[in-house]
């Protein structure tokens, strides 16, 4: 039975709501613009290509947070399940290598493919089946994910993995765009596809609208769920993998604070915390915001702690732009 998508409508408002989606891409152009004149090194193609491989990883989390946000829930598991899942596959890669560069490889790709899937299952079924919120669920993961991760590599590096893992993470294709970046790219068009062609992206449009509404026109809403935060997994067990490959490392502490990067590109991208509303073009140049800004200081020299600082700025910047144009709906 087909479902049709509701979005819900803005109310014209100050003319940071009006100008919608787009006002976070002025707002890239922007930082470009700022960084490119006062950070000595920042409009440089190395830097290019350093920023937008580094911004792989947050923009394929963005992609995983993108659909579960819509649907009106949250995952804050991505960063652990990364974390979980480039520690498993370096492992395998490690215990393998024995056999084979190439064995080892293969079967340690998969594992961490495969931890994202099932720990993302296990977050889809506690949330739909067992109708635990998705915010304490996947609060649950995480804890359970960085746990698992430390017990898994005892709380070191591992660090003999193929090299053919790491000279694909190292390439760069025309001295222009890195392998990470441009496999980021990839998923990022089919994820766009998915979310904007098929029965699968209006279902999840139309939950975040309406679920019991979108439930009583004869959807799964607990299989769809159950879908959407599988797909989260298998998204953040691919950035896991990835981040190895770009690394030749599997280290513990990858993922730290990803799933905030990945939360604030998503609403700093305009989507509603609400549900309902949200865009892969605006999340992805949310996480290039992000990226942009943490590159900018990083030349200009400013210490780390305050990129944390001022991410959790805008974060809290784009929750009240959000919150304002979601009260403009409901009084209109």
């Amino acid at each position: 039975m087909r479902v049709k998508q509701q979005l819900p409508l803005q109310k014209r408002g100050t003319w940071l709501q009006d100008l919608g989606d787009w006002w976070t891409f002025l707002i890239l152009i922007l930082l470009v613009i700022i960084f490119s004149i006062t950070a000595p090194g920042f409009a440089t193609g190395q830097n290019f290509v350093s920023t937008t491989v580094s911004a792989s990883n947050t923009v394929i989390l963005a992609i995983a947070e993108t659909f579960v946000i819509i649907t009106g829930g949250i995952d804050l598991s991505v960063g652990a399940i990364l974390g979980l899942s480039g520690i498993v596959g370096a492992t395998v890669m490690q215990n393998m290598m024995v056999h084979g560069d190439m064995p080892a490889l293969i079967l340690g790709v998969l594992a961490g493919l495969g931890t994202g899937i099932v720990a993302g299952a296990v977050n889809g079924f506690v949330i739909s089946f067992m109708e635990i919120t998705p915010f304490i669920a996947t609060l649950g993961m995480l804890g359970i994910g960085t746990g698992l991760t430390y017990l898994v590599s005892n709380g070191t590096d591992i660090v003999n993995i193929p090299p053919e893992l790491s000279t694909f993470g190292d390439a760069v294709l025309f001295n222009f765009i890195g392998i990470p970046a441009l496999l980021a790219l990839v998923l990022l068009l089919l994820a766009w596809f998915f979310l904007t062609k098929t029965r699968f992206g209006k279902y999840t449009y139309a939950i975040g609208s309406n679920a019991e509404g979108t439930r009583r026109s004869g959807v799964n809403v607990k299989a769809h769920l159950f879908k959407i935060y599988t797909l989260s997994g298998l998204l953040s067990g691919f950035a896991g993998v990835l981040i190895v490959a770009r690394l030749a490392t599997g280290s513990p502490l990858e993922g730290t604070n990803d799933e905030l990067n990945a939360i604030a590109s998503v609403v700093i991208g305009g989507a509603s915390l609400f549900g309902g509303r949200g865009t892969l073009f605006g999340s992805t140049v949310g996480a290039l915001v992000i990226s942009v800004l943490v590159s900018g200081l990083v030349i200009m020299g400013v210490q780390p702690y305050w990129q944390q600082v001022t991410i959790g700025v805008i974060i809290i910047l784009a929750v009240y732009v959000d919150q304002r144009r979601y009260r403009n709906r409901v009084l209109k």
